[in-house]
């Protein structure tokens, strides 16, 4: 039994030496040492040994294993270096190409647009003030010179959670607000931006939500023509310093007296083209001198102060200012237009 062991030695180590992978290592591994290995069925012979002999086949057989396995684990040991460098050597990267750029994102046009209307009016004196979205009846319409039953109610149709509880139509309760929180005290001087709803199908030029910035002012003394000159600078500041106005009387349940303001078309400059409708102005605002019950509202005394109001839509604003002609685009998230903006 020795001589088959120290046999079986020389012939495992020389075929140890031949292999050629670590699939071939591990078939021969368990070739020669595995439960039904060629070392196991030669010491199935182990009983008919006297018990002299059997230690020292015993002996000879652990070197016999202690040996192939001492190949075994330094060839293993070889080839697992062997497939580390393969897999560093295939997946090597290359500090040296560019990488992929990282897409960084950029302030929406309306949001845009709202921030260069803060600074202009920021830049004239003017405050900041906000209010809830979810009003009450009284500051949304009452307040404002609109009772119940008011024609002009119509116009901006309502999306109500209760008879008293609304979807805010435009950011003049944040007007009457205001007012309040000063306690009859002057001057008054906010711009109040945000969102708006109203039951309006989506259109080229509608939405059921649309952002307002609107403006206030109140004093002793308070003009039409400190309006208009207000008025002039901000489409200046926007627009350009070759930009005019103009007032047209209008309606407002809110202001007395009320004008629309038109500013002169950037497509054609004032000479007419299908843009304007061959006027040469395009509507962008309303505006007035703030009524008089209002004031009473708001808690000061119309014989002692005046002042004025204006509101405009920043969807139109931001459609004039980039040449935009569908209101839709600012909500779809399309990347391929929003990405105009990103180094506006």
């Amino acid at each position: 039994m020795k001589e088959r062991l120290e046999a079986l030695r020389v012939e495992a180590l020389d075929k140890l030496q031949g292999v050629a992978d670590a699939a071939g290592l591990n078939d021969l591994r368990v070739h020669y040492l595995g439960k039904k290995g060629q070392l196991t069925e030669i010491l199935r012979g182990m009983g008919a040994l006297s018990a002299e002999e059997r230690p020292v086949i015993g002996q000879v057989a652990n070197d016999v294993r202690a040996a192939i396995e001492a190949v075994i684990a330094e060839k293993q040991e070889g080839f697992d270096r062997a497939a580390t460098a393969h897999r560093l050597q295939a997946e090597t990267i290359d500090v040296t190409l560019p990488g992929k750029a990282v897409g960084v994102g950029a302030v929406h046009p309306l949001n845009k647009v709202t921030q260069e209307i803060e600074d202009i009016f920021i830049g004239m004196g003017y405050s900041i003030a906000e209010g809830p979205e979810v009003e009450t009846d009284f500051f949304n319409f009452e307040a404002l010179n609109l009772p119940k039953n008011h024609p002009a109610r119509d116009m901006q149709d309502s999306f109500y959670i209760t008879d008293e509880i609304l979807l805010r139509t435009q950011t003049s309760p944040v007007q009457i607000r205001t007012m309040k929180a000063m306690n009859g005290k002057t001057p008054v001087k906010v711009i109040c931006p945000g969102k708006v709803y109203r039951r309006d199908d989506d259109d080229a030029t509608h939405s059921f939500m649309f952002h307002q910035i609107e403006g206030l002012v109140i004093g002793p003394n308070i003009r039409m023509s400190d309006l208009k000159g207000t008025l002039l600078q901000f489409v200046q500041k926007m627009y350009g310093s070759q930009m005019q106005i103009r007032l047209r009387p209008s309606f407002f349940p809110f202001t007395e007296p009320s004008a629309e303001v038109d500013v002169t078309c950037a497509q054609c400059g004032g000479s007419g083209c299908r843009m304007c409708k061959h006027t040469g102005w395009i509507e962008i605002l309303g505006c007035g001198m703030v009524h008089p019950k209002v004031l009473e509202y708001g808690g000061y005394d119309p014989k002692e102060v005046t002042g004025f109001a204006f509101g405009m839509g920043v969807e139109r604003i931001a459609l004039l200012k980039y040449g935009i002609d569908d209101i839709r685009h600012f909500y779809a998230n399309d990347a391929r237009f929003l990405g105009q903006f990103a180094k506006l």
